[in-house]
């Protein structure tokens, strides 16, 4: 009996000791904690096809070098939701992206704080258009429904008004450009009439789904009550869902959107009845707001996380 007592005791310490400590290197794990010495960097992406993604990847000048072990995640809301569940994490978002409320924290860049202000100036090192683009003239289920899109991108990306509410929602502008939408609206006789039996149909990046949302709402009102359903799924269905292969199917629609600039000759916009940028925006790098031991990165460390060179939290430096 003595000695089943105490190979039995020698066995529970032996399971004791194999067993993992809570939170130490499982993503999504919100317990974790970062400044542990083996506590391991879970680095978080969008897929290839995001305009965040690639814009973030050159600002790290890291482009189709990222680790493998990096976890994709489906769009802005959900990295950010993804970071903020995982004491571990590292990813990137939009400027837009509400950082408290996903329990998540925005980090500089080479020493500058990501703001309107050091988007405007410049300094900020990690910034990226907000575009569009519609379908070809003509291409619409009526003239109204033609005439009254190009009435709010006009509002959207050129009024005073329009800007302020994309400011207000997270874009960055220069308001200086703006015009009252008064002035503007004499070129839209469509804004005076009953448009509530027309719906616009947007997709594309999810990033601008904020400011775009915001902008469609300000503008109902001010334009005959019309509808509008939203349907972003990112920065590559943008292009293919108005002009490209996906334009006359299921999931076509009037203006696709991306958070990049559309590319030459994959994306030629030549045949839209608008395209252009409303709005600049940032790419923001972002950890749980628990981690307590980054505030600022550098190119060199964006890239040296992002590619698997840095992996624990001890290492940065």
């Amino acid at each position: 009996m003595k000695k089943l007592t105490i190979f039995l005791l020698a066995a529970l310490v032996m399971l004791a000791g194999c067993s993992t400590p809570s939170g130490s290197d499982t993503p999504g794990d919100a317990t974790a904690t970062p400044s542990a010495s083996a506590a391991t960097i879970h680095v978080y992406t969008r897929d290839a096809t995001s305009g965040t993604r690639e814009a973030f990847e050159k600002a790290g000048d890291f482009a189709e070098q990222l680790t493998s072990s990096a976890i994709e995640v489906s769009s802005n809301g959900d990295m950010a939701t993804k970071v903020g569940a995982d004491a571990n994490g590292i990813g990137y978002v939009s400027l837009s992206t509400d950082f408290a409320a996903n329990g998540v924290k925005p980090l500089n860049f080479e020493g500058v704080e990501p703001s309107e202000a050091t988007v405007l100036d410049g300094s900020y090192g990690m910034q990226r258009p907000f575009m569009f683009t519609t379908r070809a003239a003509g291409d619409y289920e009526s003239t109204e429904k033609e005439e009254l899109i190009a009435a709010f991108l006009d509002f959207m990306q050129n009024s005073t008004e329009g800007m302020l509410v994309v400011e207000k929602a997270g874009g960055v502008v220069d308001k200086t450009k703006g015009t009252a939408w008064a002035e503007l609206a004499a070129k839209h006789p469509i804004v005076n009439q009953d448009n509530s039996a027309i719906s616009i149909a947007t997709c594309g990046s999810t990033s601008v789904e904020k400011t775009l949302k915001a902008a469609l709402e300000a503008f109902q009102p001010m334009a005959g009550n019309f509808q509008f359903t939203m349907n972003q799924t990112g920065s590559g269905d943008g292009y293919k869902r108005v002009l490209g292969s996906e334009k006359d199917g299921a999931n076509r629609a009037d203006i696709g959107f991306a958070s990049r600039a559309f590319k030459s000759g994959d994306e030629d916009t030549s045949a839209a009845m608008a395209s252009g940028q409303y709005c600049i925006d940032a790419v923001v790098t972002i950890v749980n707001q628990a981690n307590t031991s980054v505030s600022d990165l550098t190119q060199q460390q964006v890239h040296d996380i992002f590619t698997g060179i840095t992996t624990s939290w001890e290492e940065v430096k």
